[in-house]
């Protein structure tokens, strides 16, 4: 008796081979972002010649430093699924904490850099009470400490800005002075680098190493990818989301730090402008390499961006008002690729 051998069937599989389309497509959703740097950096540098010179390059990155390090705090949040909202606020802050520590209270800049860095922190802790304990929306309850802590610098301050040899409320001279040590945090060179320049970059690696690297950064991406699924592996998510915005709050303390020293005095405005720029920076990151998510690289690409931007058209004269027109359609373009072109690539 003869038994019939079966035969393995064939099964049709879909074709893995992209087509032209979708390799373009794919293309510009990683690098386009890259290439629209690039070729504003190139615009630039050969249509202005003082756009090539070393010192405006490096002054181009000490100008976008406070943002950029305001925006790896809001990548952090970004990362865990939230928005911290007060980081303008907290740099605010930390002038006014410097200039208060060291003219009025006569104390030397180690004394104000500890003091600044504390006054974060405290603010951080402040926002993760609210978010992880009180369950307030992150973005509400870090725009209620916006408010909370731009009034609580004029408090401080009594309104108005802190200055060298001003008047104080018993009518004796303020006793103190912003000391040299701290004046160089910003306008400081390490071999011709600026000493601000050095702590983006060091703090982008920092940051990067933190959450490329390591497992609290790859938790934390858990859990703003599902909060819930991470909750049920066993993650403390709470505890990981309040570390997310306390080392919010330290870094736009050390973007604080560097504001001060660029002004020399306590500016009761200052810090204002930078939400929106860290903000920006930090959204644009998440388009760098099609990623489509927060990460360091991209939000120290996206600042670089801003600054290539900000001092080409100032080199060029134009008004300073038509600078917030092309960062908005820069930042719309960003999350073009980010968000609608990557979901038309894995639709």
């Amino acid at each position: 008796m003869t038994t019939a051998q079966s035969t393995p069937v064939k099964t049709a599989t879909p074709s893995t081979t992209a087509t032209p389309a979708a390799r373009v497509q794919s293309a510009v959703i990683k690098y386009g972002f890259l290439f629209v740097t690039v070729a504003l950096f190139l615009y630039f540098a050969l249509s202005e010649g003082s756009f090539r010179e070393s010192a405006t390059l490096l002054d181009t990155l000490r100008y976008v430093s406070v943002a950029a390090i305001l925006g790896l705090g809001v990548t952090l949040t970004l990362a865990v699924g939230g928005m911290d909202m007060s980081v303008g606020a907290v740099a605010g802050l930390g002038v006014s904490v410097a200039a208060q520590t060291m003219v009025v209270y006569n104390q030397i800049g180690t004394v104000a850099i500890v003091a600044v860095l504390a006054a974060g922190a405290v603010v951080g802790l402040l926002n993760a009470l609210l978010i992880v304990v009180l369950k307030i929306p992150d973005m509400l309850a870090t725009l209620g400490t916006l408010f909370i802590v731009q009034g609580l610098k004029l408090v401080l301050v009594d309104g108005q800005s802190i200055t060298p040899g001003m008047t104080l409320d018993d009518g004796t001279t303020a006793p103190g002075k912003f000391t040299e040590g701290f004046l160089k945090i910003d306008r400081g060179t390490v071999l011709g680098v600026p000493i601000s320049v050095l702590v983006f970059g060091g703090l982008t690696i920092a940051a990067w190493v933190f959450l490329a690297r390591t497992r609290w950064g790859r938790v934390l991406y858990a859990i703003g990818a599902n909060p819930e699924a991470s909750r049920l592996a066993g993650i403390r998510v709470g505890a990981y989301r309040a570390l997310a915005y306390v080392l919010s709050g330290v870094l736009a303390s050390v973007g604080g730090l560097i504001l001060a020293s660029r002004i020399g005095q306590g500016d009761v405005s200052a810090g204002t402008s930078q939400l929106l720029e860290a903000v920006a920076v930090a959204l644009v990151g998440t388009s760098v390499l099609g990623k489509g998510r927060p990460n360091v690289w991209g939000t120290a690409l996206g600042a670089v961006l801003i600054g290539i931007i900000t001092t080409g058209l100032t080199i060029k004269g134009l008004p300073y008002y038509t600078q917030d027109v092309v960062e908005g359609a820069v930042l719309i373009l960003a999350l073009v690729f980010s968000f609608t072109l990557s979901k038309r690539r894995t639709a």
